[in-house]
């Protein structure tokens, strides 16, 4: 008798147990913490391109590069040496930089010379003497190549450990301070990436108007 009472003990309490485990695999899963959820929400803010926050980060742009924010939306970085990249957005950038100068001190400057006498920038690109364009386009060329020693492709550009941008012109020293050197070259390229969006806009705005900058700031005419 004492053996079946406890037999039936046993199985009462496997049944118990079979049924409280069955109850716990449809029970809600407990709520997350709050540092679980701060840690998943960082982890997806962390796939998102900060400048663009509804696309998602290119791989490659992981912020160790000066100014990367993660803005690529055309996905340039996943088919290009992103040091390429870099060396083209610097050369773009100081291109612009002093073509920005070049527009504002043609207007109040011109050379005393036959063909040098217009004040509009776009003007002046179709009066100035064709040995003078041609000089300028063989100097640029040149010194493309020579700061490169020859190397001029994405594949061999940076064979040299050269960083991108890099071409030995510090008069001023200023790279012996490291970081000095980190604070200046971020500076370079916002200066860079504002001068390309300010040429440009000057650019379009005297093809409008065929008004110099300058001149129509200070006189503003609409659209005819």
């Amino acid at each position: 008798g004492g053996r079946v009472a406890l037999s039936f003990a046993m199985l009462r309490a496997i049944l118990v147990a079979a049924a409280a485990a069955s109850a716990s695999a449809f029970a809600p899963a407990a709520l997350p913490t709050r540092a679980a959820r701060s840690s998943v929400q960082g982890l997806k803010m962390q796939d998102r391109s900060y400048a663009v926050p509804f696309l998602s980060r290119p791989p490659a742009l992981d912020g160790t590069m000066a100014g990367d924010v993660g803005f690529d939306p055309l996905g340039f970085s996943n088919y290009f040496d992103l040091k390429w990249l870099r060396e083209a957005e610097l050369k773009h950038g100081r291109v612009c930089m002093l073509g920005t100068l070049g527009f504002l001190v043609q207007e109040k400057f011109q050379l005393p010379l036959p063909g040098f006498g217009e004040k509009l920038p776009i003007e002046a690109f179709f009066t100035v003497p064709t040995g003078g364009l041609w000089q300028i386009f063989f100097t640029l060329g040149a010194i493309e190549v020579l700061s490169n020693n020859g190397k001029i492709t994405p594949g061999d550009m940076f064979s040299d450990g050269r960083a991108p941008g890099d071409l030995g012109f510090d008069p001023l020293n200023l790279s012996s301070d490291e970081s000095a050197l980190r604070r200046f070259e971020l500076a370079e390229l916002k200066h860079g990436r504002l001068a390309m969006i300010g040429l440009g806009g000057m650019l379009h705005q005297q093809l409008l108007t065929k008004q110099p900058t300058l001149e129509q700031l200070a006189n503003f005419q609409p659209l005819q």
